[in-house]
């Protein structure tokens, strides 16, 4: 019986096939392919050759390969550095491998990413040049724009990848680590605040005496709104909490609380033990830590610098710095990538040495100068777009040299 319904079964499915699959043939060839053959100059891959993908696999593995090396090292010393901190504070190893170095490890590789590009264009295209395959390339009438093809895509790929992690990963996973070493390095984050002053609306102004942002609660709380210049009701409340588990934003729970309203000469007040009202501001906007900016991403960086331009803040510098920032560094790839192989694609006597301290050097230097530039746009009045582009604006004029002097 088994046997008969093996066989049963095996000419069934032979012939729902047949049935499906001879109308299938058929319709596939009366299509008129060659009427579609314009349409294969829509694949961009077509315009990538063996050659570029050769060289697209040595970049991106070189890349990879470079980041581990150094990441590792870098883990190993952080380990040694914070192990006692770890030990003291009693930190589960849980926490340590995915809430600290799990996020560690994205931050760091993507902060030294033109390091790493550097370093990558430089060791596998002097190991290219001084086995004379780019001798080769360019005796067979490649020019040296065309070489730079396969570079380009690759330093366009990890600009992508970065940018993608800065802008929106790499943000949430500060959060975290932040948190972490808040609780076991004692890297204490700043959560209060005092004599808090700042425009919630237009006309609109509130002020707070202290304010405990492990709570959310504020303390001598005043909301003052005018028009036409003269002040037309003020809120007076002693403690003010804001509703986490609210479904809407600005959300304030207000106690003991006292309004005055001014109708020209006259004067009405109301009061009441507890109010639920809507304030246009929120804890972020009270309390600013250090690195906080690194925390948001880019759409928030961005909504949060407008809403407080609105407000008349000026502690908005750095936030401005950190979203240029992102944008800068990830053209970064490009520009670094033009330096190193028009460094090291001409073969030459005592190998890659010499060009390895170059692009190491032009790296460092790079990540200082970003660096300077964030602090003089914070503490001199840089502006912040200028002082992120600045490093990308110097090392163009550098490409530009670099890739006049490269074989040709």
């Amino acid at each position: 019986m088994k046997k008969k319904r093996q066989k049963h079964f095996c000419w069934t499915t032979r012939k729902l096939w047949r049935r499906i699959a001879r109308p299938i043939g058929r319709l596939w060839h009366r299509i008129p392919w060659h009427r579609l053959a314009w349409m294969k100059k829509l694949n961009p891959f077509r315009f990538i050759k063996r050659m570029d993908w050769y060289i697209i696999k040595k970049f991106i593995g070189t890349y990879i390969y470079s980041i581990l090396l150094i990441i590792s090292i870098s883990i190993v010393f952080d380990v040694n550095e914070n192990l006692a901190k770890f030990t003291t504070y009693n930190a589960p190893l849980r926490a340590i491998v995915f809430d600290y170095y799990a996020n560690f490890v994205p931050y760091f590789a993507n902060l030294f990413s033109p390091l790493f590009v550097f370093i990558a264009v430089i060791f596998f295209t002097s190991k290219l040049a001084g086995n004379s395959e780019i001798i080769a390339m360019l005796a067979c009438g490649m020019s040296f724009k065309r070489l730079l093809r396969p570079y380009i895509l690759s330093a366009a790929l990890i600009a992508v990848l970065n940018f993608f992690l800065g802008a929106y990963i790499i943000p949430r996973g500060t959060v975290v680590r932040h948190d972490f070493e808040s609780l076991y390095k004692n890297n204490q984050k700043n959560t209060s605040a005092s004599n808090i002053q700042l425009m919630v609306d237009r006309g609109v102004v509130a002020y707070l005496s202290q304010y405990d942002d492990i709570r959310k609660t504020g303390y001598g709380f005043a909301l003052y709104k005018f028009e036409n210049k003269k002040m037309v009701s003020q809120l007076n409340a002693s403690v003010i909490q804001y509703d986490t588990i609210a479904e809407e934003r600005y959300h304030w729970k207000a106690r003991n609380w006292k309004i005055r309203t001014l109708k020209g000469m006259r004067e009405q007040i109301t009061s009441g033990n507890e109010l639920d009202t809507l304030i246009q501001m929120e804890p972020m906007d009270l309390v600013f830590s250090k690195g906080q900016q690194e925390t948001f991403t880019s759409p928030e960086l961005l909504r949060y610098i407008s809403k407080q331009q609105e407000r008349g803040s000026s502690n908005v510098v750095q936030y401005e710095v950190e979203y240029h920032k992102r944008i800068a560094s990830s053209f970064a790839s490009f520009i670094l990538t033009i330096i190193g192989v028009s460094l090291s694609s001409r073969k030459r006597k005592g190998g890659m040495g010499l060009y390895l301290g170059i692009g190491l050097a032009l790296s460092f230097a790079y990540i200082l100068l970003q660096t300077v530039s964030a602090t003089f746009a914070i503490n001199a009045g840089t502006p912040p777009m200028l002082a992120a582009w600045i490093p990308n604006l110097l090392y163009v004029i550098i490409a530009y040299f670099c890739f006049r002097q490269a074989p040709s």
